[in-house]
């Protein structure tokens, strides 16, 4: 081709551009683009508002005349939104963008164009789906209060749009549920805003555990007796049962426990029953973790309540023009943060935020075996639990089943086809006792006519008050008792106490090492032990207590103040067992 026919070309091609240059950029119109346009010369179509963007320079002088700085990603991504916060465009854009942590500088012109075009119909309420990125960039405009009027507005815009959009990618859930609640914290909004967040009623549940390991423990009996018969001086929970406190304690267990109650087939038929038993094994187990392990309960399960340093938005684009006061934000009882000098802190239960899958162990044991008595039809598959838990369920069933079987209301039949005959023998013993003076002066007459206008008056009463004497005469025999045939197989349970066998299991040789090492007081040989069990010593301390269950019927090793120690009454069956091994 000459050079005449190109210069042509591009004399053609740049006619074609002027034509257009006021027209709406499109779709459409982009694709008609020639090819042979460059990139500045496509610049020249963006709106003004996007070039000045552009010029925000990521080095700052210093306008007192010291020494300058460059911005980072995020304040330079605030400055820009700042400029951007009001504008719109019309230029529609079905590509695709990603990036990590997407800003202004990661999309190109086209992208920006795009972007703003969408957010202008999210503002109106109209919210479609898009790039993901595209998601993302808005909820990061939102935490930096970029096109919001004060706080609460914030806070709403950020719900609203999660609460959408979740619909088209639900994986927004795990940063938008943070940053809403960091959103509230830092802005000191009311902490009622988030009582219905997922936190929260983690926390509630928590809140309850903890609190029925610390109230609903019962007090040991004096400790001068031997621990075999250190019972507790009454029954595990309350009888009758407080039913309210108990809902509220099944509940959080249930909230946290990988095994739900609340779907057991049992608990359709015998929630009573479920109920209790589940919240008395619970309440017997803290007392186990307070006396066997280092930490209680919620601790070992879920983590030690502490404050450790905190990131506001760490998983987002976020700049704060200024640096926060110093505050205190109590979200609930056991969720706090702090501001001092710019930096946060968060005290609560630092641990896992899952279910838990022991605490689903025991409550699914509690349905094994509660079913064996109330509904061996449907058994649940037995599994491996430990020797001191079974104990524990099978007490707590045997004590709730025999008071509940105690306690169940007397049935009383009333033949109302024997009242004439009791109207009659009443009459015949009055007359026996009136003396012939009464007879005389007319008092019988006076008194049945009594005794008449008595039960016209109150015919029911008078009814029920007469059988009711006599059932008063019934054998005491007829109190009810426990049988196998109203509870299964409860009545064995019922009639045999646990034995201890003759034997215990063999030890492991560290678990061997360490327990001739508690018996000698000696803790370097203990710390060796545990060092080479592979274990923590909380875990081979448990091993060792399911090992020797068998030789003692209770528990060998406890924590006491100064660490793990040997329960004083079974030192010498311990070395009996150590010496035959």
């Amino acid at each position: 081709m000459a050079d005449q026919d190109i210069k042509m070309l591009i004399e053609r091609i740049m006619a074609e551009a002027r034509t257009h240059q006021s027209a709406r950029f499109s779709n459409e119109i982009y694709a008609d683009e020639p090819i042979l346009k460059t990139g500045r010369q496509m610049q020249n179509f963006l709106p003004d508002q996007y070039r000045k963007m552009r010029e925000i320079s990521r080095w700052q002088d210093d306008p007192k005349g010291g020494a300058g700085r460059w911005l980072s990603e995020a304040e330079l991504f605030y400055r820009q939104g700042l400029l951007m916060a009001d504008f719109e465009d019309d230029c529609p854009y079905n590509g695709t963008f990603k990036s990590y942590f997407p800003t202004y500088n990661a999309m190109s012109d086209r992208q920006l164009r795009g972007y703003f075009t969408w957010r202008a119909q999210v503002r109106r309420g109209n919210i479609e789906e898009t790039s993901t990125s595209f998601a993302f960039l808005y909820l990061y405009e939102l935490i930096c209060g970029i096109g919001v009027d004060n706080p609460r507005d914030g806070y709403g815009k950020i719900k609203a749009f999660w609460d959408a959009y979740r619909a088209f990618e639900p994986g927004i859930d795990r940063f938008a549920r943070v940053w809403l609640q960091d959103y509230a914290v830092f802005h000191e909004l009311d902490p009622k805003l988030l009582r219905d967040s997922k936190t929260v009623a983690f926390d509630n549940a928590l809140i309850e555990l903890r609190r029925a390991a610390r109230d609903l423990v019962p007090a040991p009996a004096p400790s001068d007796l031997p621990p075999a018969r250190r019972k507790t001086s009454g029954p595990t929970l309350p009888l009758p049962p407080d039913e309210a406190h108990e809902e509220r304690l099944m509940a959080a267990i249930d909230a946290l426990s990988t095994y739900n109650l609340n779907s057991s087939r049992l608990d359709r038929s015998h929630h009573r029953d479920l109920r209790h038993v589940a919240c008395a094994v619970y309440v017997r187990m803290a007392r186990y973790y307070d006396t066997h392990r280092k930490n209680g309960i919620v601790a070992s399960l879920f983590g030690e309540e502490t404050a450790m340093p905190y990131t506001m938005f760490a998983s987002a684009v976020f700049f704060a023009p200024e640096r926060h006061e110093d505050c205190e934000y109590r979200l609930d009882p056991i969720h706090i943060y702090r501001c001092q000098n710019g930096f946060w802190e968060c005290m609560r239960i630092h641990g896992s935020r899952q279910k838990s899958s022991k605490l689903g162990e025991m409550m699914r044991a509690c349905d094994q075996r509660l079913r064996l008595a109330l509904d061996p039809g449907h058994p649940l598959k037995e599994e491996k639990i430990p020797k001191y838990l079974a104990k524990i369920i099978d007490d707590e069933i045997t004590a709730w089943l025999s008071w509940d079987a105690a306690h169940q209301p007397v049935k009383i039949d009333i033949d109302l086809s024997q009242l004439g005959h009791i109207r009659s023998a009443a009459a015949q013993t009055r007359e026996a006792l009136l003396i012939d003076e009464e007879r005389e002066d007319g008092t019988l007459a006076d008194a049945e006519a009594a005794v008449a206008e008595r039960r016209e008056a109150e015919p029911v009463a008078d009814t029920i008050a007469e059988p009711v004497a006599t059932t008063m005469q019934q054998d005491e025999a007829s109190e009810p008792t426990i049988s196998t045939e109203q509870f299964g197989v409860v009545a064995p349970l019922l009639a045999s106490a646990p034995t201890p066998a003759d034997t215990a299991s063999a030890l492991d040789p560290a678990a061997d090492a360490y327990l001739r090492a508690l018996l000698e007081q000696n803790a370097a040989q203990t710390a060796s032990a545990v060092a080479k069990s592979g274990k923590s010593e909380d875990m081979l301390v448990d091993s060792i207590n399911e090992a020797l269950f068998d030789l003692v019927g209770d528990t060998v090793i406890e924590f006491g103040p100064a660490g793990p120690q040997i329960i004083e009454d079974y030192e010498a069956d311990v070395r009996g067992y150590l010496d035959h091994e």
